[in-house]
């Protein structure tokens, strides 16, 4: 284990074996939750990360630089946030799930197994911000098994985005998007599926499997 003198850490929290918490993070801040803190093995957090107390990670969890992620967030094996990120609280992240740099994860999104944000994708979940009854209808993004979200894609309140489904940069995504349903425009439309993906430099084969073979 290998923590900064420049770091802070929280008494309670648990750190893995072989933990590398780096310059200015802060560890187990202090907030709404007094729940544990607990980071698996191998976790690397990079310097200015911020990790609320009652986040639990497993293992192999790494951050980029001025990473934020805060209380009640449940994290899975071998998941990346990339610099600059912010997970709000009360996310469940599931194992492999690569988060780009410059995201917004709010409060109740679920990434399952295998997602992927690209750059700069924001979710949401205030179907009208700053209604006085906001707090009552928050509903989180739903991101399905392996579905590849392109950059500067925004996703509205409650969406439900497939198995995985592909949606290209920009997309604004207003609607459900099916499993394995290929979606881009503003607001986004389904134009195939990833059975009709080809590989743009011309080399014999598909990007992905075809929906059949990944069952």
């Amino acid at each position: 284990m290998t923590v900064s003198p420049l770091a802070v850490v929280a008494d309670g929290v648990k750190l893995g074996a072989d933990a590398v918490v780096e310059e200015f993070c802060i560890v187990g801040r202090s907030g709404p939750s007094d729940a544990a803190t607990v980071l698996g093995d191998g976790v690397k957090l990079r310097s200015h990360t911020v990790v609320y107390a009652g986040v639990t990670a497993g293992a192999k969890f790494q951050t980029g630089h001025h990473v934020l992620v805060r209380e009640h967030t449940t994290i899975g094996d071998d998941v990346s946030v990339g610099s600059l990120s912010v997970v709000e609280h009360t996310v469940h992240i599931g194992d492999r799930v690569r988060v780009h740099s410059h995201c917004f994860v709010p409060e109740f999104s679920v990434l399952e197994d295998d997602a992927w944000l690209g750059p700069r994708v924001t979710l949401t979940n205030a179907p009208f911000p700053r209604c006085p009854d906001v707090s009552k209808c928050i509903k989180g993004v739903h991101i399905g098994r392996a579905a590849r979200i392109g950059a500067n894609v925004t996703i509205l309140p409650g969406v439900r985005v497939g198995e995985r489904a592909v949606v290209g940069a920009g997309a604004v995504v207003t609607k459900d998007v099916a499993p394995g349903a290929v979606v881009y425009g503003n607001p986004g439309r389904q134009t195939k599926t990833i059975d009709d993906l080809l590989c743009p430099a011309g080399l014999d084969h598909r990007p992905y499997p075809s929906l059949s073979e990944s069952r």
